[in-house]
């Protein structure tokens, strides 16, 4: 529905799904693609922040025209095409005046009319009439990179509150984001006694918009540097997310998207937690969204919330628990009608026969999980789950049969999982290699494990996870005997003069 500050001369909003844009997605899942248009934007200097939900409002028609800086990334990706021959409306149509050439930079600092941020809902992404404001290659610049797309332009406090919120999940850091971005709404969550002591108007889309940003936001710094850093940081969006929750909102619609990203909220810093090895921490954050879910009758976040606490409870010596939460976030996801997310969460469960030291509960699981995953991506996958990938796969297959004691076939899964991953989520890529690296030790090739371990410890620069530490740890005291092998003095050497943590 238009603002009546919208002139009847703008076009109305196409009811036809953007198929050419569609095609080009292929066989990819919308996670899968969101990735790649990140991974595509990095390459050019771009940050945006695309999901599985932004790819779905483009091939659906809602977005009909993108920001400068989606749209440089999509030339990028596509070189040779024009907006139009991606299936968008050309600039001049949705904007309501003469288009620039598409590889024109938007001039920084241009004023921009005072109705720009009320045209046709779904014409384009909010923030279009904010980059005429402000230069997104400025890194000082409030709104640099920041790319939201959540359909905000209906909401009665989107004007100057809206731009608040979005400013603030750029100039803050992750434990300021959620906090920052609630000022303008009379909400300081300084602390749990600050959030009881002020009085809360009712929550709206910007603030599950918020939410819903963190949790994005939080994911993606974890990929890149692991959880150390970043688990005390998130406490404050958490706090935040649950003190909306009880200033309580007036649609329903609006209260599930909160529901559910404070659920999230809850996983991703339970997961902080665990990758931090903070174990009790990390179990009473899954069990506040686990009772989140049932609240809110949502599957999808308690299958979530299943699933992480299975791979607690393996890591925290508690297979049975592991299997039995793995098989529960099997049930409530079925529904759901994700081939991945099952695999996802059979995997899990193999986890736990692994721990059980059940070779052919695991098998069978293992079988299964690979069985699920060749189905193929689909619409139905959660956008948490962009992570879960073949390199994924093989990474948590090398994990149970490392349990299991056969170390040749873990470092042949760990090593493959370590050739496949992307480069840029360096959590993961330590991750596998230090898994590697601890099989070839454990299966008496100290050499390549040594070799192994001196490429972890090289991404250590960049990543902070206790967990990595602590495989690494035990890398180390395998190879202690072996010091007189190619190389394994040095990797000794490297990892004794490591900073311990506390």
């Amino acid at each position: 529905m238009a603002s009546s500050t919208v002139t009847s001369s703008q076009p109305p909003r196409p009811s036809r799904p953007n198929l050419a844009f569609r095609r080009l997605r292929a066989q990819r899942s919308p996670g899968e693609f969101a990735a790649a248009v990140r991974r595509a934007a990095r390459e050019i200097g771009e940050r945006v922040s695309c999901d599985a939900r932004y790819i779905g409002r483009v091939e659906a028609g809602e977005i009909r025209c993108p920001n400068y800086a989606y749209e440089r990334v999509f030339l990028h990706m596509f070189p040779g095409r024009t907006l139009t021959d991606l299936g968008f409306a050309p600039r001049s149509s949705v904007r309501g005046r003469g288009a620039r050439d598409t590889d024109e930079a938007p001039p920084p600092h241009t004023a921009s009319p005072s109705h720009a941020s009320h045209e046709t809902e779904g014409a384009y992404e909010t923030y279009e009439a904010q980059e005429n404001r402000y230069d997104p290659h400025d890194p000082h610049d409030p709104c640099h990179s920041y790319d939201p797309h959540d359909p905000y332009e209906n909401h009665e406090q989107n004007d100057e509150e809206s731009d608040v919120q979005r400013r603030a999940f750029m100039t803050g850091g992750t434990a300021t984001v959620a906090a920052a971005s609630m000022v303008p709404f009379g909400v300081a969550f300084g602390s749990p006694a600050a959030a009881a002591d002020r009085r809360v108007h009712r929550a709206g889309t910007s603030e599950a918009g918020a939410l819903e940003e963190a949790v994005r936001k939080i994911r993606l710094l974890d990929d890149r540097h692991g959880a150390d850093g970043l688990y005390r940081r998130a406490a404050a969006p958490l706090r935040t997310a649950y003190a909306l929750l009880d200033a309580g909102t007036t649609r329903q619609a609006t209260a599930d998207r909160l529901y559910a990203g404070a659920g999230e909220l809850a996983i991703s810093v339970g997961w902080l937690a665990h990758d931090s090895g903070r174990f009790d921490d990390a179990r009473s954050h899954y069990a506040e969204a686990l009772a989140t879910s049932r609240m809110s009758g949502d599957p999808g976040l308690e299958a979530h919330a299943f699933c992480n606490t299975a791979f607690l409870a393996r890591d925290a010596g508690r297979p049975r628990e592991a299997v039995r939460a793995a098989q529960a976030a099997q049930r409530a996801a079925r529904p759901l009608g994700s081939p991945r997310l099952l695999s996802l969460l059979a995997l899990r469960e193999a986890g736990g026969w692994a721990g059980l030291a059940d070779r052919a509960g695991c098998e069978q699981a293992l079988a299964r999980a690979q069985a699920l995953y060749e189905r193929g991506p689909s619409e139905t996958d959660p956008e948490w789950m962009t992570f879960y990938g073949e390199a994924e796969l093989e990474g948590l297959e090398a994990q149970c049969w490392s349990t299991l004691g056969d170390w040749p076939r873990a470092a042949r899964h760990a090593r493959r999982a370590a050739a496949l991953q992307d480069p840029h989520f360096t959590r993961n890529l330590a991750l596998y290699t230090a898994e590697l690296a601890d099989d070839l030790a454990r299966g008496g090739r100290p050499d390549e494990a040594a070799l192994a371990g001196l490429q972890v410890l090289d991404l250590l620069n960049e990543v902070q996870s206790s967990r990595i530490q602590t495989m690494l740890a035990g890398t180390a005291r395998v190879l202690l005997p072996h010091r007189r092998a190619s190389g394994v003095s040095a990797f000794l050497d490297r990892h004794a003069s490591l900073p311990r943590t506390a």
